[in-house]
């Protein structure tokens, strides 16, 4: 397996994590009441949303098509 696959593979568990933790933090008391009243979730609950589904899309592509050395 070449490094740029094994890159991947630890970037889109990375971004499995990191949106995790951002939904669970979502379902906080603190969220769900700056959610009511504004209407959205605070900056850094959406940052970590938005950074894990990065993560997942930037790990899963490198896996997938990973870096090819030619021979």
């Amino acid at each position: 397996m070449s490094a740029s696959r094994i890159l991947g593979l630890m970037l889109l568990v990375a971004g499995v994590l990191i949106l995790a933790f951002g939904l669970h933090a979502s379902y906080s008391l603190t969220e769900k009441v700056v959610e009511g009243v504004s209407g959205r979730y605070t900056e850094h609950t959406m940052a970590y949303i938005i950074g894990g589904i990065v993560l997942m899309v930037g790990g899963g592509l490198l896996t997938l098509f990973g870096v090819q050395k030619d021979s």
